[in-house]
């Protein structure tokens, strides 16, 4: 039986000198060096899959393959099982699946950058490194990334540390890695580069790390503002999932919003997003009528939000079993709706079902898609997370910042 843990993607993030991070292991399913292939066709598109990853056991985790290279040479790795999460920023790899030795960028002291990544329930800890990446035909050259989990960085300051356990393996990653193509240039932003902040960028030393301002450009950053064409934003297209789920589900990122034949804007409802990333969802399910921190993320492996009644207690049940925790157990099928409302006004309906998750799951054991998915965010009464369930079905795009599109200009989501 799988277990269903609660993946909640980087977009939950609470907000000595030039080296080389030279990483392997026989964790993962990277594989080992080779030259640059030639791209698929159309070039702007990405294959993408749910399906079990690494472990085999995973849900509703969206994967992909890239390629990544030792800056300005053609010595090339390609990994697969990298998780798409449109609610981060940047490219994170684990060090135990990289073979490559790619140069770890300096602070501007002069001592080694190195990222703390925080979760609700825990963080992943390495160093910045310099990458170029491929992904189908576009390619991001001297990409800042995260090498998640390196041997050459184990001093955790307490301040990055404190959110909860390390993950900082394949196993407690979920994934090989994570590929952040959210709406924002920067993992943290002008914040990042205005002061330190305890629990982001870090100098270190071999023996001591110390938080640290960095400038917005050596900040791990969204690949896609760096693409020579189609770097406005992405579309994610994602096949129906009935109820009861299916094995997996397979289909496309569509990188570029209006700038290839197969990436045009069309009827779909525009919500444009605050600073944070936030629009508005109006329930009809509950007494919270207004949940303010709205947000649409494939790196959350259902729908989050709390249906509670004036007494404090949910009106849906939640699972009784420990693999089930935080997950929505109603004894049938309760179908649900909502109204997303985006910065601009713009409103529009939408209707979905939460089941039973550890019915529907224990009785399809190798089933890895399922959208009626529901549970419990436990940090926030007004916030409701718009997981992978979202986008079955479904062809969401995301504008990045300050980019334009003929629907107008990031950030925004749109499907």
């Amino acid at each position: 039986m799988a277990v269903l843990k609660r993946v909640l993607g980087c977009g939950l993030i609470l907000l000595a000198g030039l080296g080389l991070v030279s990483c392997g292991g026989s964790s993962g399913s990277g594989s080992g060096t080779t030259t640059t292939t030639t791209p698929t066709t159309p070039s702007n598109e990405l294959a993408v899959t749910v399906d079990g990853g690494p472990s085999g056991e995973a849900i509703n985790t969206l994967y992909t393959t890239v390629t990544l290279c030792v800056p300005g040479t053609t010595t090339c790795q390609t990994i697969d099982n990298i998780q798409i999460d449109t609610g981060s920023y940047g490219l994170r790899v684990l060090a135990s699946v990289l073979t490559l030795s790619l140069p770890v960028a300096s602070a501007t002291d002069g001592n080694s950058l190195v990222e703390c990544t925080q979760f609700v329930d825990g963080y992943s800890w390495g160093p910045v490194a310099t990458a170029d990446l491929e992904v189908a035909g576009e390619k991001a050259s001297s990409l800042p990334v995260q090498v998640i989990g390196s041997s050459s960085f184990t001093t955790v300051p307490s301040d990055c540390s404190s959110t909860g356990t390390a993950e900082d393996t394949v196993a407690t990653f979920g994934a090989n890695g994570i590929l952040g193509i959210g709406v924002f240039e920067q993992d943290c932003g002008e914040g990042c580069q205005d002061s330190a902040q305890g629990g982001y960028y870090y100098s270190c030393t071999s023996t001591v790390c110390n938080a640290i301002a960095v400038p917005v450009q050596s900040q791990v950053l969204n690949p896609i503002p760096l693409f020579t064409t189609d770097n406005n934003g992405s579309i994610i297209e994602l096949p129906s999932v009935a109820a009861g789920g299916t094995t997996t589900a397979s289909g496309s990122v569509i990188f570029g919003i209006d700038t290839e034949s197969n990436n045009a804007s069309g009827t779909q409802t525009v919500l444009t997003l605050d600073d944070s990333g936030y629009f508005t969802t109006t329930t009809t399910f509950n007494n919270v009528p207004l949940l303010t921190t709205s947000f649409i993320d494939s790196g959350s492996n259902g729908l989050f939000f709390n249906d509670n009644n004036s007494e404090g207690a949910s009106n849906i049940a939640t699972c009784n079993t420990a693999d089930f925790s935080g997950f929505y157990c109603p004894a049938s099928a309760v179908a649900l709706s909502a109204t997303l409302t985006g910065q601009n006004g713009v409103s529009t309906a939408v209707s979905f079902t939460v089941e039973n998750a550890q019915t529907i799951v224990d009785a399809n054991p190798t089933y890895t898609a399922f959208s009626t998915l529901g549970g419990q965010f436990s940090t926030s009464t007004t916030t409701f997370d718009w997981g992978l369930p979202f986008f079955y079905g479904r062809n969401v795009y995301n504008a990045i910042e300050n980019h334009t599109t003929t629907a107008g200009t990031g950030p925004y989501v749109a499907f």
